[in-house]
């Protein structure tokens, strides 16, 4: 009787996913907007259709963040760091399915994923000495560009949405891509798992505090942070969602576990608590 269960629930997974054909983002190294290791950006766009022809969900994928050049360079030879070994082809599920069944609000929507090769959610931009491109910003926009080429210019409803690191870039630039989308048009944003919180381990240690401003620091992310937050913050504060929302003017939606296992394991007891390992 089990098996019977599990094989009819991987027959539906099997339904409601589609493969959907990666595009590499047209003269992104003339724009300077590659990935950490100077390949060119990857997303996948699978087409509208009917009634949703000229709407648009936009969803940013996940992958953490590197806050100094060593944690960079380890990154960026792996699928964080670099589109080389990205798959051709990507599984659409969720809010991303093109089955009604799965998805009956979005499945007839223009449903895009944006890859995560960046490291810092999107916000760098500097030029370095090292073998190592901090260009998310650069990255944001032109596939955004890209995007209005290919109709999102015309949209009627958008949506920009995203997961764990994805989903802090959802909330870091709500307001930008608001500003992007035509005025007519209904836009908002979606954070899922993107609400990272300022809070001190068990020893009472700043420790996400510090990485997150090593991780404004080391990609040149300032700038592109809120001006509304960094001219009273210090910038590494303004990775933190809790010192942004109250200033985003786009209707933001927050969808957050209350037991958060990225930031258990590194925020209030990260590795450096017990170097042991006891």
């Amino acid at each position: 009787m089990m098996l019977r269960i599990l094989f009819h629930v991987l027959i539906l997974l099997r339904i409601e996913a589609a493969l959907v054909d990666r595009t590499f983002l047209q003269n992104a190294k003339a724009k300077g907007a590659v990935c950490l290791d100077g390949s060119p950006p990857v997303y996948h766009l699978d087409r509208g259709s009917g009634i949703g022809i000229n709407n648009w969900l936009v969803h940013i994928e996940g992958g953490g963040w590197c806050n100094n050049v060593p944690s960079c360079l380890v990154r960026k030879n792996s699928k964080q760091g670099s589109s080389k070994d990205m798959a051709k082809q990507l599984n659409f599920s969720g809010i991303l399915s093109s089955e009604s069944q799965f998805n009956p609000d979005f499945h007839n929507w223009n449903r895009i994923k944006i890859r995560y090769c960046d490291c810092a959610s999107f916000t760098g931009d500097v030029e370095t000495a090292t073998k190592l491109y901090f260009r998310g910003a650069r990255i944001f926009l032109a596939v955004m560009e890209e995007l209005l080429e290919k109709g999102m210019k015309n949209a009627e409803n958008a949506i920009l949405s995203g997961c764990s690191a994805g989903g802090l870039t959802s909330i870091l630039h709500c307001d930008n891509y608001r500003a992007l989308i035509p005025e007519s048009a209904k836009v908002k944003c979606i954070s899922d798992a993107g609400y990272f919180i300022n809070a001190k381990s068990i020893f009472g240690a700043s420790y996400v505090e510090d990485f997150y401003n090593g991780v404004v620091t080391t990609h040149g992310a300032t700038k592109n942070l809120p001006l509304s937050c960094t001219s009273k913050e210090k910038p590494g504060l303004c990775f933190f969602p809790q010192n942004i929302v109250q200033q985003i003017q786009t209707p933001l939606f927050i969808i957050n576990s209350a037991y958060d296992s990225w930031q258990i394991n590194n925020t209030l007891v990260p590795p450096l608590s017990d170097p042991n390992n006891t």
